[in-house]
């Protein structure tokens, strides 16, 4: 059972979900922020925009290969401190990114802020699901994430202005402030939730699971070059295939694994991050594309590009007040079987856009998108928790936190083979090529992300109906 030095007293349960959103807001300004940025990095780099690909894929495999140490960090040291050595690591990683000379430099000093990222997700969610009870779940993730999405409609078009007036490099810099501010809140107002008695670290299951995930991202991200030949490909391939089953193994016989691969009995968890996985992967691709396509397909300034991007961002932010009734309403079900079909078409009327779209119809594009994005991640976010005891709390989170940023990488890796397999390596910054290839990129995570609508039909009509019913009834509460 979880224990807490310091008890969450009223005034923490008012400012909690505030720090909480200070670190999802660094992490979501940093990667937006850098998405604007990527063809200035490939000019300095003197590399092409495809290949700063590792540079964004490099952070969200970092994240998905340290995030399951994350859960026993914060059972053996508290979640304060883990928290606080989180939000040190990234900072200090942004200072790194900022002065590599290299891509392969930069590429390393992603993976530091990785590190840092990695517990901040994770370790948040933990806490908001120990302090507060599943009925106020929905509410909670829900106003969490409206300032965390302040990231995307500040990232590009800030991205946007320093590539433009500044230099590329500090787009890194700007995560230091706001770095700074989160380890002061967090020494103030970060419930210590720790366990009484932590088991030890599986560390055999760490090397097993993050070699296989490690050389898996690897293949993807060099699939299609030539410096690699198919049969080396197929042995890579191979070998992360042997650690992941190795894992799976492993899992199985060892009391504490470090994934507690038994909550996918539960059915509302394993549609949640299961279904989460292949959404995502579709979605994941979208930051990296949408630059490529604005910036060198269709022309378009820095600046521009950035504010094409923040429709998406609006739409997000105002559905959050409206999710526990439409949850409570239609059910975890009908919501996340109808709206992945959805996102999926929407992704889909990317494909349609090119030189002569008008601007009028992208910004639409974008906002609708926008919308039922933010519907999708709030379901399954909170979809993780429906079934889940206390006790298990920080397993949960770790298993979804670490799907989450796997299938991000992945959708990257994706796009970025897909749009490079249509783009001959003469043509990587021809407009023409790029919007082709883009456009391809986009029918194939479109249809992905429909298919993926297939796992949420396993739920039942009234699964996590005990998370959204009592927040519809606040909702309504507070209306009048």
């Amino acid at each position: 059972m979880a224990s807490t030095t310091v008890p969450p007293d009223d005034s923490v349960q008012r400012l909690l979900p505030w720090l909480v959103a200070v670190a999802f807001f660094m992490q979501a300004l940093d990667t937006t922020i850098l998405n604007t940025a990527v063809p200035a990095i490939a000019r300095a780099m003197e590399v092409t925009p495809l290949n700063v690909k590792s540079v964004l894929a490099s952070y969200t495999l970092s994240l998905a290969v340290f995030i399951p140490v994350s859960g026993w960090m914060a059972d053996r040291f508290g979640t304060r401190r883990v928290f606080a050595a989180a939000i040190g690591l990234f900072t200090l990683g942004s200072v790194l990114c900022g002065l590599a000379t290299s891509l392969e430099t930069l590429v390393a000093c992603r993976v530091v802020q990785g590190m840092g990222g990695a517990m901040m997700m994770p370790v948040g969610r933990m806490t908001l699901a120990r302090t507060f009870g599943k009925a106020d779940l929905v509410r909670v993730m829900s106003f969490v994430a409206i300032p965390s999405l302040v990231g995307p409609m500040v990232g590009p078009v800030a991205g946007g202005l320093i590539v433009t007036y500044l230099d590329w490099r500090g787009v890194f810099y700007v995560n230091v402030p706001v770095g700074l501010l989160g380890l002061y809140f967090v020494q103030r107002y970060l419930p210590d939730f720790r366990e009484p008695k932590s088991h030890a670290l599986d560390v055999a299951g760490l090397v097993l699971f993050g070699g296989g995930i490690a050389l898996l991202s690897y293949v993807l991200e060099v699939f299609g070059d030539h410096d690699h030949g198919v049969a080396e490909i197929l042995v890579m391939l191979a070998i992360a295939a042997a650690l992941l089953a190795g894992y799976g193994v492993r899992a199985l016989l060892t009391p504490f694994p470090l994934l507690n691969l038994g909550l996918f009995r539960l059915r509302t968890f394993r549609a949640a991050v299961s279904g989460g996985f292949f959404t995502r992967l579709g979605l994941g691709g979208i930051p990296f594309l949408f630059p490529l396509l604005y910036q060198i397909g269709l022309g378009f300034s820095p600046i521009v590009s950035g504010l094409l991007v923040l429709p998406q961002a609006v739409a997000s932010i105002g559905l959050k007040a409206f999710m526990p009734a439409i949850l409570a309403r239609l059910g975890y079900r009908n919501v996340l079987v109808g709206n992945t079909v959805v996102v999926g078409l929407m992704i889909l009327s990317f494909a349609t856009v090119g030189t002569h779209t008008p601007i009028w119809l992208i910004v639409g594009q974008a906002f609708v998108l926008g919308f039922f994005t933010s519907m999708q991640y709030t379901s399954m976010n909170t979809l993780v928790y429906a079934d889940v005891s206390a006790a298990q709390t920080s397993a949960a989170s770790t298993i979804a936190s670490t799907g989450q940023q796997l299938a991000i990488s992945f959708g990257v890796a994706g796009a970025a083979l897909v749009a490079a397999i249509f783009v001959p390596a003469e043509l990587h910054s021809h407009p023409a090529a790029i919007v082709h290839g883009v456009q391809q990129a986009f029918l194939a995570l479109g249809a992905l992300t429909i298919l993926s609508s297939v796992v949420f039909m396993e739920l039942k009509a009234d699964d996590g109906a005990g998370m959204s019913n009592h927040d519809a009834a606040h909702h309504r509460q507070d209306e009048h």
